[in-house]
């Protein structure tokens, strides 16, 4: 029993970190699914920085450096993703900014992310809760059992919930996805299957009005 409430504990201010994150960016992340576009939204009842008055609000003025920690946080925030695994991916990128648009490719890397594209076409709430279903087990790329969330996804490639895996509740709901839900053009996915295909190259346009990525490529260019 106390081991209960001490989980419960953990993932509860987990859940409210992630809220924070929010609140010091000054705009919805999308970190939580379903409770960022409800009217429970921290952010809308607590639209300032944790710690902090509404009654004493001061604009920062950040330096140069400042927006560009600011903005790496903030896509990490949102991949869910470390930053030791995310300044590899840029480093990576800013090797082969000769040969394509950095920004975009920045971009394109992070939403081919298995677990992103699990999130994607609304398997998961969140691409936390993505990682973690993958990280079970639960899925099949091309066929093969895969347990690694990172795995980078490519055009033709098949990723399909195991048969064993859609007969718990979980996948038994979701799989019932509602008619409004939004799948990226990039993505084709059978609900009924529970399969989706990779059919292009991810879009870039939602993340750059939302990131502002030359900064990021900046900051660890340093």
């Amino acid at each position: 029993m106390v081991h209960d409430h001490l989980n419960h504990d953990i993932h509860k201010n987990m859940r409210q970190n992630q809220c924070k994150v929010c609140r010091r960016t000054g705009e919805k992340l999308f970190l939580k699914g379903d409770k960022c576009s409800s009217p429970k939204c921290p952010l809308l009842k607590k639209p300032y920085p944790p710690g902090k008055s509404p009654k004493k609000q001061v604009i920062p003025v950040l330096s140069e450096y400042g927006k560009e920690l600011r903005e790496s946080k903030k896509i990490r925030s949102i991949y869910a993703i470390q930053e030791r695994q995310f300044k590899n991916i840029v480093k990576e990128v800013i090797k082969r900014m000769e040969k394509e648009n950095a920004s975009k490719l920045l971009i394109k890397k992070l939403e081919k992310k298995l677990y992103n594209v699990i999130y994607r076409v609304g398997l998961a709430k969140s691409r936390k809760a993505a990682k973690q279903l993958v990280s079970h087990g639960h899925f099949l790329l091309n066929g093969k059992r895969v347990d690694i969330p990172s795995i980078e996804v490519k055009i033709g490639d098949e990723i399909e919930i195991r048969e064993g895996s859609k007969k718990r509740d979980y996948f038994k709901k979701i799989m019932m996805i509602k008619k409004d839900q939004k799948i990226p053009s990039w993505l084709s996915y059978d609900p009924q299957k529970g399969k989706i295909k990779v059919v292009s190259e991810p879009e870039t346009e939602e993340i750059e009005r939302q990131i502002d990525v030359p900064l990021i490529l900046s900051f660890y260019s340093r």
